[in-house]
């Protein structure tokens, strides 16, 4: 395709592009990711942007303790990305920031290419410390990240025209990163116009061409900028002035920006869009929700499987719905099949043996605090009690805390603990360095995937709908995707209810569920838990894909 034939420019802090390119750090990267995979799957028009990594996101580390460090990420862009010749600059504190980009190709089945431009300033021309604006993804200081952002929404304008894309309509902002993106946006407007001075007509224009995702109501996740040093980076802008449009009580916040210069704006499901309602109440927000790319999530044995008896679902997600036709003695030993493969990696890792016929349970998440990943070990005595009355368990945990999220950092060394609490009762193991290839044997290999956000603040979590396409069914708080995809007992299994009030004691449900429901469907009713897995994939894993959710883009935000 023409890149003049280009309609929706998706721009990303973050893109998981290959498992062995570290651009990312978690959810809001790998949705990203599996985003562009389905508009190359479905042919829609797009091109995307984000930022070069060159140090990664870290490695971590684990001491006996559970103690985390970090050690960057080295990796061979050339190995992965093509130089492109155009250079664009930005000023940033009064200096021309040179900018080149590096080109990555998405494929589709049929061969349709989504081209993805990474952002890099390490160039000779720019200053050493220019040279570093590009390293580090979410790294360093307010400034740091501010003039990364300048490079990511103003930069990436420029590149796109410097590219040759003049006929995007839809500029589609992942998260408030990118929302510098519509200053540029009105400085093309009113130069259109030949004006000096920006117009209610020049936003009015800017806000036909913007898309915006939230995707959390946690307050880090809002980036908020004072003034000072907002004009700092950026210098003195005419739109400063314009109160209703930029500044919010003398700070920039990222989101409002956003929000107050796009014409459709949404959360990533269901319940999420009306949390975001609720915290911005004076605009419409809608909702459509996250869903994953299932070819790159199902597992080698569910893929033979599903190619089997569902030729075509690669292309047509929803025709997972006929899993109900499986036998289910295939549906199990794929389940095995998965299961095995992990519990090898388990051993290769941890030198530890766990049992194939013992009830496994996964929980993999970025460590911190609202996302609880020590829920399940809140009462000790309680778990060992569950275990002697209804049957083993084993747990298998992962996930990385930000470096400077010391609480997360604690949960890990909680967990821990309380690995060597259990040792003789419980096995427990905490895989170092979660990331894709991790992801896809967890997801695909336990046999309950575990999540208990503290509600509201799950946006929408993606984790659980990967497990759902592998036959692996949920244990989870009622919020995010889950409100839509729990079918209690037939898709998995909720802990407490919607409307109980925060503060209830969700641990206590969690082990009822767990003691009373789960662990006998497992050992005394096979056939049962089985007929839940057939569901997740035929109800959960047919919907909760990201063809379905670009889909839903293209007729309510794209092409209106």
């Amino acid at each position: 395709m023409k890149r003049e034939n280009r309609i929706v420019a998706y721009f990303s802090m973050e893109i998981c592009l290959d498992e062995r390119v570290p651009t990312y750090s978690g959810g809001l990267g790998i949705l990203a990711g599996d985003t562009i995979r389905s508009a190359a799957n479905l042919k829609i028009p797009m091109v995307a942007i984000s930022l070069l990594y060159r140090n990664g996101y870290f490695s971590q580390k684990l001491d006996e303790k559970g103690r985390q460090t970090e050690e960057s990420l080295e990796w061979v862009v050339q190995d992965f990305l093509v130089e492109c010749p155009e250079r664009v600059t930005v000023t940033i504190e009064g200096r021309d920031v040179q900018v080149r980009a590096w080109k990555y190709k998405i494929f589709s089945e049929s061969g349709f290419i989504v081209p993805v431009f990474l952002l890099d300033t390490d160039l000779p021309e720019n200053s050493e410390e220019d040279r570093k604006l590009t390293h580090q993804l979410y790294g360093g200081d307010q400034r740091y990240r501010l003039c990364q952002e300048a490079i990511l929404g103003i930069g990436g304008v420029r590149m796109l025209r410097a590219l040759g894309y003049h006929q995007l309509t839809r500029f589609h902002m992942n998260e408030g990163h990118s929302s510098l993106l519509t200053l540029e946006l009105l400085d093309e407007s009113k130069k259109k116009r030949l004006s000096v001075d920006i117009t209610k007509e020049d936003i009015h224009s800017v806000k036909s061409l913007c898309v915006f995702t939230t995707h959390t109501p946690v307050d880090a996740g809002h980036d908020k900028f004072p003034m000072d040093l907002v004009k700092q980076v950026l210098g003195y802008r005419s739109v400063f002035d314009m109160k209703d449009v930029f500044c919010c009580e003398g700070i920039l916040n990222m989101t409002y920006l956003a929000l107050n210069l796009s014409h459709y704006v949404n959360g990533v499901a269901k319940k999420h869009g009306e949390v975001t309602q609720l915290m911005f109440a004076n605009y419409s927000i809608h909702a459509i929700t996250n869903g994953v790319h299932l070819p790159s999530w199902t597992s080698p044995s569910f893929q033979k499987l599903f190619d089997q008896y569902i030729p075509g679902w690669r292309s047509d997600n929803y025709s997972l719905r006929y899993a109900l036709n499986i036998a289910r003695t295939e549906i199990w030993k794929s389940h095995l099949k998965a299961k095995e493969e992990l519990l090898q990696y388990v051993k290769q890792e941890t030198n530890t043996d766990l049992d194939m016929d013992c009830l496994t349970i996964g929980f993999a998440r970025r460590s911190t605090p609202y996302k609880r990943a020590d829920l399940l070990l809140t009462d000790l005595d309680r778990l060992i009690e569950i275990v002697k009355k209804s049957g083993k368990i084993q747990i298998i945990y992962a996930g990385k805390a930000h470096p400077q999220d010391e609480e997360g950092k604690q949960i890990i060394q909680k967990i821990f603990q309380a690995i060597k609490f259990l040792k003789e009762k419980i096995k427990i193991v905490y895989l170092e360095n979660y990331d894709i290839a991790l992801g896809k044997l967890m997801t695909s290999g336990v046999d309950v995937w575990l999540n208990t956000p503290k509600r509201p603040l799950e946006a929408s979590g993606t984790s659980g709908m990967k497990s759902a396409v592998n036959g692996v069914p949920s244990l989870s708080i009622l919020d995010g995707w889950w409100v839509e995809g729990c079918i209690e007992g037939i898709t998995g299994w909720a802990i407490g209810n919607s409307s109980e009030q925060v503060g209830h004691d969700e641990a206590d449900d969690l082990y009822d569920k767990l003691e009373n429901v789960i662990l006998p469907l497992f050992y005394h009713d096979r056939d049962g838990f089985i007929e839940v897995m057939t569901h997740c994939i035929a109800l959960n894993g047919s919907f909760f894909n990201t063809n379905r959710m670009m889909h839903q883009y293209v007729l309510n935000a794209y092409f209106l």
